[in-house]
């Protein structure tokens, strides 16, 4: 069964406040019946008392019972053995005592009974009387007592028109507590769908809408905590388009790199296949072709490497290995490298040096970190140096490159990034894959890098690997 939120709201609203009214009518109807009752009693006690005051004195007595009749009120007084000393009241009228108080009244306490279905007589009509005890003033002896009965309908009646009025006040409370719960309630949701509405709209894909809110209560939070949760959504859609974008990048500049390879391949295969390659220059068809696969196949591997690393595929199996030997592996891979380009490599390293690391994804660091900077360096020098802090072993890659701005340093660990479009078309660095790799394995090691460059003068990247820790 749909019952709508509003619905919901107004009637909790409406049930809490009409549950305070009525028990605020009921308590305060039973309370003033009490006082009222009360005050009766202490009336009727004040009669008793002047009764006792004129030494049970018949004639005043007899003035007594005539001033007292026409309130209503009537009075009996007993001797010590419960008889009925005064009025005098015909044989066949039997008159209502309490010998079960009797104990009560000869310890000299005054008793009072709240209401009864009748009177002294026994009329049956509600009554509220008291019973005082009076003694012999020269003995102190108990001598009997004085009992005063009133009917209690005036008190009924000023009751009637209490209950009157609170029901009056009842009914407009209600129809007040009605027009204020639905004010409320109307408050409470309008503020409930607003946040459905900005929902559907973030849903539709607006992520520009934003929530005010004054920090007052829940809802307020709630609304907080939305306009982060949309601020969240749309970075993640923003960081979602660019890598979109970036990946079509990859894929045309991967397409573009693997065509002129495979072009290449395809014609030397059919000059081979038609005989239209001169005998001397089958080798070097051979060799080109073997050059253009290993093209092709590095590009396929760096791919596979990021996602692998991504995935938390490769374990890193580390150990002290010495940098002097690694240094020297690195500079006669990569000189030839560099010298293709007009560049110098400098490796300094002392003898005794180590690191504590992954072999191969140590070496993968380094070679990757010097083709960055063999790519954007012409004619200039590329420097590896290993030095010791005391915490770490410190490797730094310096060139003397192009360098990058303050925007291209950001977006440098980003995959597909590539600082200089220009150069995508080189035999090396054509995925953009490489510095994300060498983030990746940085942070497999545990270890730091940080980037400083400068436009026109050239790159540092600095990598600190920790010292190996025992337990």
């Amino acid at each position: 069964m749909k019952f709508p939120y509003f619905y919901q709201q107004m009637l909790g609203f409406l049930s809490v406040i009409i549950m305070l009214l009525t028990i605020s009518v009921f308590s305060l109807v039973l309370f003033a019946r009490n006082t009222a009752i009360k005050g009766t009693e202490n009336r009727l006690f004040t009669y008793a008392e002047s009764i006792v005051d004129v030494n049970l004195n018949p004639d005043q007595l007899a003035n007594f019972q005539s001033l007292l009749s026409n309130q209503g009120v009537t009075f009996f007084v007993f001797n010590n053995d419960g008889h009925l000393v005064f009025p005098d009241i015909p044989d066949n009228v039997e008159t209502k005592v309490v010998p079960e108080e009797e104990d009560r009244l000869k310890n000299g306490e005054r008793v009072s009974l709240t209401t009864e279905q009748a009177d002294l007589y026994g009329n049956p009509r509600e009554t509220a009387y008291v019973y005082l005890p009076y003694f012999n003033k020269s003995t102190s002896e108990y001598a009997g007592f004085v009992a005063v009965s009133a009917p209690v309908s005036q008190i009924d009646r000023q009751m009637s028109e209490l209950k009157r009025n609170l029901f009056n006040a009842f009914l407009i409370s209600t129809i007040i507590a009605i027009i204020m719960s639905f004010i409320f309630a109307r408050y409470q949701v309008k503020r409930v769908n607003g946040l459905r509405q900005a929902a559907h709209m973030v849903a539709e894909g607006d992520y520009d809408i934003r929530l005010d809110h004054k920090d007052r209560d829940e809802i307020d939070n709630l609304s907080q905590d939305f306009n982060k949760m949309i601020m969240a959504l749309d970075m993640s859609r923003q960081e979602v388009e660019r890598q979109e974008e970036r990946r079509k990048t990859f894929m045309q500049d991967a397409a573009h790199e693997m065509r002129t390879p495979l072009t290449t391949i395809n014609g030397l295969l059919e000059g081979l296949e038609y005989d239209v390659i001169p005998e001397s220059q089958r080798l070097r068809s051979i060799k080109l072709m073997r050059k253009e696969t290993k093209r092709l196949i590095r590009l396929v591997n760096e791919n596979l490497d990021y996602e692998n690393i991504r995935s938390n595929r490769i374990m890193l199996n580390k150990h002290h290995l010495p940098l002097q030997e690694i240094f020297g592996e690195i500079q006669e891979q990569m000189t030839s490298l560099a010298e293709s380009s007009n560049n110098t490599l400098n490796i300094h390293v002392a003898e005794s040096m180590t690191v504590f690391a992954d072999y191969d994804r140590f070496k993968q660091i380094l070679v990757n970190l010097i083709k960055n900077a063999i790519q954007f360096t012409e004619n200039g020098t590329i420097e590896v140096t290993g030095e010791k802090t005391e915490n770490s072993t410190r490797i730094l890659v310096k060139d003397s490159g192009i360098g990058m701005t303050e925007d291209q340093l950001k977006n440098i660990w980003d995959r597909y990034y590539k600082a200089d479009i220009s150069r995508t078309n080189t035999k090396f660095g054509e995925s953009g894959l490489g510095l994300s790799i060498v983030q990746q394995l940085v942070a497999l090691h545990k270890a730091n890098i940080s980037v400083e460059s400068t436009p026109d003068k050239g790159t540092v990247f600095t990598i600190d690997f920790p010292n190996e820790k025992h337990d």
